[in-house]
């Protein structure tokens, strides 16, 4: 009986690690959409991107081959399917939503958080686009309501003069762009059996820079982009250090690890904390939603959890019959 007894407080105290590790990643993705907002004003999306995402590479490397040495970063012949999704995962997704969120201008981290928070439904979507495995009527149900409060969060409720704010459906539009891109790199990481979760993310980030720096490359050589001078490397620094270190590769890091204890199942349910993060530090910095978009987010957090719950009454009438 005390066997037991101890047995199950391990669970439970293993289970609570799993939490806090998932609230902390979750905690730290939100706070990024409001430091970006600063950091954007400073310096371009592709140059922060790359510098971003560079360091977080070397932090992942280096991590790397302490745990698992040199021979961890081998490819496998999977070179190109490791680059491919790499490039998805960190230029396709970093890219997109900081370009989305710079467009959106004041409002971007509102619109960039809770599209963050419908990766779970955009998974449904993914995995019968690869799988043909189609969601379940209900879940498409969901998948609309998760997008309506998307729209609700984007036109501040005011959807009949929607034409009216293109310029946020353009940046909202891009932004969900970059949102799949993660999803797909998310689905891609079954197909890197074998490969720890600290291999995978190491090795796509490291070959996910090349695509970023042929892309800031060509900008620079045709003038698309200026060179940034010290000025702004200097003011940019601390937002590039909090970025990278804290939701780029801290983030990740207990992302992984809390997944694994809480499961997969339990682990999408922490998705509502990004847009909760980023709301409450933007009307900190004096940017406060209005009573619709706080509506939106409701809405898109409503769907991840119920969607949830179906899905687990459907597993569990099966296991009953």
């Amino acid at each position: 009986m005390r066997a037991a007894n101890t047995t199950m407080a391990a669970a439970d105290t293993g289970f609570g690690k799993g939490v806090i590790l998932c609230v902390l990643a979750t905690v730290s993705w939100g706070s990024l959409f409001p430091v970006m907002t600063k950091a954007l004003r400073i310096l371009d999306p592709f140059t922060f991107t790359t510098l971003r995402f560079g360091i977080a590479a070397v932090l992942f490397a280096a991590l790397l081959w302490r745990r698992e040495g040199k021979q961890a970063f081998r490819l496998e012949g999977r070179g190109l399917l490791t680059w491919f999704m790499g490039t998805l995962g960190f230029a396709g997704f970093g890219l997109l939503v900081f370009i989305g969120q710079r467009m959106a201008g004041i409002e971007g981290a509102l619109i960039a958080s809770v599209m963050m928070a419908t990766q779970p439904m955009l998974s449904l979507l993914v995995n019968w686009a690869i799988n043909r495995i189609p969601p379940r009527p209900l879940s498409l149900c969901f998948i609309v309501l998760s997008f309506a409060g998307v729209l609700l969060v984007v036109t501040k409720g005011s959807v009949s003069d929607a034409m009216k704010s293109a310029e946020h459906l353009t940046a909202a539009a891009i932004i969900v762009g970059g949102a799949l891109c993660w999803v797909i790199y998310t689905v891609g990481s079954t197909f890197f059996n074998g490969w720890s979760p600290y291999r995978h993310t190491a090795l796509t980030t490291l070959l996910g820079m090349i695509s970023l720096v042929v892309v800031n490359g060509v900008l620079f050589a045709t003038r698309g982009l200026a060179l940034p001078d010290v000025s702004q490397l200097e003011r940019v620094l601390p937002y590039l250090l909090y970025t990278a270190c804290v939701p780029g590769f801290i983030g990740v890091l207990c992302w992984n690890l809390g997944v694994r204890i809480v499961t997969p199942v339990n682990g999408v349910l922490f998705m509502d904390v990004i847009p909760a993060t980023a709301f409450a530090i933007s009307a900190c910095q004096g940017v406060v939603p209005v009573k619709a978009q706080i509506m939106g987010v409701a809405c898109t957090a409503s769907a991840i959890v119920l969607n949830n719950l179906y899905l687990r009454s459907r597993v569990t009438r099966r296991e009953i019959l």
